[in-house]
């Protein structure tokens, strides 16, 4: 890697900068735009972020119990802060969904002011699921997602995504890829504490620290759930079905609940984005697969096994890149995954507007070409990759009309818009 390259990747960690132009496509069509993802995935580093490009700027945290008390005693407080200049403030409010009245404060909020001021709203989860029931600030808002560092948001090439759909078998020179900083994220997450920290023992500690505080803080003071001794218990399991088409029959069992209350508990996870879940493929596969969903974690370095690690690994980076394309306004993608009642299986397959688009298949350091990815491939019709968690791969194979790359998933990567 050169000095470059390095300056390139520092920067790319201190500034977001994938997620900086989706902020400012975005609130240039609303004044509002609301921002969610993991819990320390780096949301509010970014709000402040953007902030500096406002010369006038107001910055609150429910969290902070002054702040909240201020907000209870004069809703507009912001109106009351001082200005630098006549342009228009950005206000931000942070974590502001734990405020039992949070949407329709924010609706009387932008229905007021949406004209006077810029509103960007951080949560540490879904913030349009929070609340069942009509939203009642549907129309009001745009929303985009972060997650935590990925490989091909720190190395990207400012490839665009029509030039990846075109070319996609497009991939790095060997000399050139990184593939120190892709174990580092192996080691370490992409949560941005651990890995800027560099060291596993803090990792470890961190890792069983954060999921204990997310269960016990966020999933208790916001739902209804008591049983948090048997969430953990849930959500320990989960390391060990990754990959898989997971049964909740076999988690009831497990951890001694009920199916109904495995089926909640697997959405709230969902919800404060502990996991990430993906469907089933069935159109043109023959006795497939139709109902059972595969489970990947957000903080995928707790997996012990190297293959379902690499597999979660990729998983996340492709989920970040659809999530960002969809926040772009740029298609209907979706990612799913290939098995049938024989378990011939395709981990990944990405889809735009419903028709399959890339089939993705992760092996830890076999380069013989999968037979799945042949005949799922003759199937569809579509390109097809293997990625591979080993150095120096990078080949393209003929399978009848069409052709199958081969390649180290750093590579190819790197080119993931």
């Amino acid at each position: 890697m050169t000095f470059f390259e390095l300056i390139s990747i520092i920067v790319a960690m201190k500034e977001r900068i994938i997620y900086q132009k989706i902020w400012q496509k975005l609130s240039s069509y609303k004044n509002m735009v609301f921002l969610s993802g993991p819990r320390q995935s780096g949301k509010t580093t970014l709000a402040k972020i953007i902030a500096r490009s406002f010369n006038n700027q107001v910055y609150f945290n429910w969290d902070d119990i002054p702040s909240k008390r201020k907000l209870i005693r004069d809703p507009y407080f912001f109106e009351k802060v001082d200005r630098m200049d006549e342009s228009i403030p950005l206000v931000i409010f942070d974590e502001i969904h734990k405020y039992s009245n949070w949407k329709n404060y924010l609706k009387g909020a932008y229905d007021r002011f949406a004209k006077e001021y810029k509103i960007l709203v951080t949560g540490s989860g879904r913030l349009d699921l929070y609340q069942k029931g009509g939203n009642s600030l549907a129309g009001r808002y745009m929303q985009f997602h972060l997650l935590p560092f990925t490989y091909s948001e720190l190395t990207n090439r400012q490839s665009s995504v029509a030039d990846f759909m075109e070319h996609p078998f497009h991939f790095q020179e060997d000399g050139q890829t990184d593939y120190g900083l892709w174990d580092e994220l192996s080691e370490l997450s992409g949560f941005p504490e651990p890995f800027l920290k560099g060291k596993k023992d803090f990792y470890r500690l961190w890792s069983n620290n954060y999921q204990h505080q997310l269960i016990r803080e966020d999933i208790r003071d916001l739902t209804q759930i008591k049983k948090f001794d048997s969430l953990e218990i849930l959500y320990s399991l989960l390391p060990l079905k990754i990959g898989n088409p997971l049964s909740l029959s076999s988690l009831n069992t497990d951890v001694q609940v009920s199916v109904d209350s495995v089926k909640t508990w697997l959405e709230v996870f969902e919800i404060y984005y502990l996991i990430f879940r993906i469907s089933p493929w069935t159109e043109k596969i023959s006795r497939a697969i139709k109902k059972e969903k595969k489970i990947y974690l957000f903080d995928y370095a707790q997996i012990n096994d190297r293959g379902t690690r690499f597999e979660n690994m990729v998983g996340l980076e492709l989920y970040r890149a659809i999530l960002n394309w969809n926040d772009l306004g740029l298609g209907d993608f979706s990612m799913n995954y290939i098995r049938n009642k024989e378990k011939e299986e395709i981990d990944f397959l990405i889809c735009k507007d419903h028709h399959p688009t890339l089939l993705i298949e992760c092996k830890l350091s076999d380069e013989n070409v999968s037979n799945s990815l042949i005949k799922f491939q003759n199937k569809l019709n579509v390109p097809a990759i293997q990625l591979v968690n080993k150095q120096h791969v990078g080949r393209i194979v003929t399978n009848q009309k069409s052709k199958i790359l081969i390649v180290s998933a750093p590579r190819w990567l790197s080119f993931l818009p």
